[in-house]
């Protein structure tokens, strides 16, 4: 009896030392590890998308229902392989999960931005506009990929097709500031008001340059330590077990 009440104890407190583990808080990225969300990506100050060394995608969430997107994508042009088109995404807001698993992403429209590049039309000037698309997900899922040994984000879009897997690489994110930043958004916007939020964002920034994420690499690993542990607290109750 006292065997069999040490291991429910143990397999009882494995699933609740998992559940943050596997939580979408964090910064994920796709395979190409070179597109992350934060002010490496976009500079909300100067309006400056900044572009990364090869395409991918981020996003980051947090606790209490942010989120942030980047996105930096090329799609070639079927008459001209020479002319391929590109754009880098840049937008945060609000998400929600609904209790159908759906994940909806509302973006603040006054901040999200898009630079679309496309040489052999534009005559070598990208157009640089507000760019406002709401994200429905039919579903999500975070589990430990077999294979890179790291945490992987998989999300379906509104069709249930998969989108390219995202893995984690920071916790907690690494984002911009999660307040609405375009100090210049309605007509009755003061001169004051303007100059103090962009101290405030400016100032937000220069913190996250000293930002507490963490990069991850064994992003498992607190998972097999708690795992081990709770193994260790069954042995040690089934030791005591047996001298009484």
């Amino acid at each position: 009896m006292k065997v069999f009440c040490a291991f429910s104890l143990l397999f009882c407190l494995l699933p609740v030392l998992a559940d943050d583990e596997f939580s979408l808080t964090g910064t994920w990225s796709s395979k190409s590890n070179t597109v992350f969300t934060g002010p490496g990506f976009y500079d909300p100050v100067d309006e400056l998308l900044i572009e990364p060394a090869l395409p991918g995608l981020s996003y980051s969430f947090t606790d209490d229902g942010f989120f942030e997107q980047a996105a930096y994508q090329i799609t070639s042009n079927a008459k001209n392989h020479s002319c391929p088109s590109a754009v880098l995404i840049f937008q945060h807001g609000k998400f929600e999960t609904l209790s159908n698993g759906s994940l909806i992403l509302t973006p603040f429209a006054v901040d999200s931005r898009q630079l679309l590049s496309m040489p052999c039309s534009d005559n070598g000037v990208s157009v640089y506009s507000r760019y406002e698309q709401v994200l429905v997900f039919k579903s999500y899922e975070v589990s430990i990929d077999a294979y890179h040994g790291r945490y992987k984000l998989q999300l379906y879009q509104f069709d249930g097709s998969k989108m390219q897997p995202l893995y984690l690489a920071y916790r907690p994110p690494m984002m911009l500031p999660t307040i609405t930043m375009n100090p210049t958004d309605g007509a009755h916007a003061s001169a004051t008001g303007v100059v103090a939020k962009f101290r405030n964002v400016r100032r937000s920034l220069e913190n996250r340059a000293r930002t507490n994420a963490v990069k991850k690499q064994e992003s498992h690993s607190g998972l097999v330590m708690a795992s081990l542990g709770m193994i260790g607290c069954g042995v040690i109750l089934l030791t005591i077990g047996s001298v009484f």
